[in-house]
């Protein structure tokens, strides 16, 4: 994907709020990317351009060599659930669901047939190492447990590339520690990855950093691990 001159404004008239200028980013399939910067920096609101959450006010925004900066809802909606799965720090589960249906949620959107839903379900959760919580509803799980539920649910539509925001903001060292381990492992199966963190050692699992200050690219550099 390519991102040039991307500004956002937020408001209108006199209230206008800007909040990114003219970001320029190329990012190449199977790259795994950290964004950080200071709070009001603009971090998130690039991520969620990035998601097809919202608009850039300028700018073009490229995928796969098409222009999809003025695409409408219905087309960046497609876009979102067949190319992105997000992941965020409050890992937003829904309460009521054990750990295999919270899983199933984007394939009901998605019109997946019910056993092929649970099927893909259950593997994803084998493959974040929760083969044996699929009943579970979320209250029965430790923090570092639900964000590896959100992490196959990110994962169960087979994504090309993964956001996600603060992932480990509300877990422990070691439980953070874990959840960047699974998502260096994705990163390594050929997923894009581009996370959001304020964490230098976050940061430091990932093989370039790019850091936003008033809403412009400052730095961008490539990482060694």
């Amino acid at each position: 994907m390519k991102l040039s001159e991307i500004t956002k404004v937020y408001g209108n008239g006199s209230l206008q709020v800007p909040v990114l200028h003219g970001i320029d980013l190329a990012v190449e399939d199977g790259e795994f990317i950290a964004i950080m910067g200071p709070s009001g920096s603009g971090k998130s609101t690039l991520m969620n351009i990035i998601g097809f959450l919202d608009y850039p006010t300028t700018g073009t925004f490229e995928l796969n060599g098409e222009n999809i900066s003025s695409a409408k809802e219905k087309q960046l909606a497609k876009l979102r659930n067949e190319h992105i799965g997000f992941v965020f720090q409050q890992f937003f589960l829904l309460p009521r669901l054990n750990a295999q249906k919270n899983v199933e949620a984007p394939l009901i959107y998605a019109g997946v047939p019910k056993r092929e839903r649970m099927e893909r379900a259950k593997q994803m959760l084998e493959k974040v190492g929760l083969g044996d919580r699929v009943k579970h509803l979320p209250n029965q799980l430790s923090g570092g447990q639900k964000q590896r539920v959100a992490i196959a649910r990110a994962l169960v539509n087979n994504p090309t590339l993964i956001l996600a925001d603060e992932p480990t903001g509300a877990l422990d060292s070691k439980t953070s520690a874990q959840i960047m381990d699974l998502l260096v492992q994705l990163n390594k199966e050929g997923k894009t990855v581009i996370i959001v963190t304020h964490e230098e050692e976050i940061a430091a699992y990932t093989d370039r950093i790019i850091t936003l200050k008033d809403g412009k690219i400052i730095d961008d550099r490539r990482t060694s691990l």
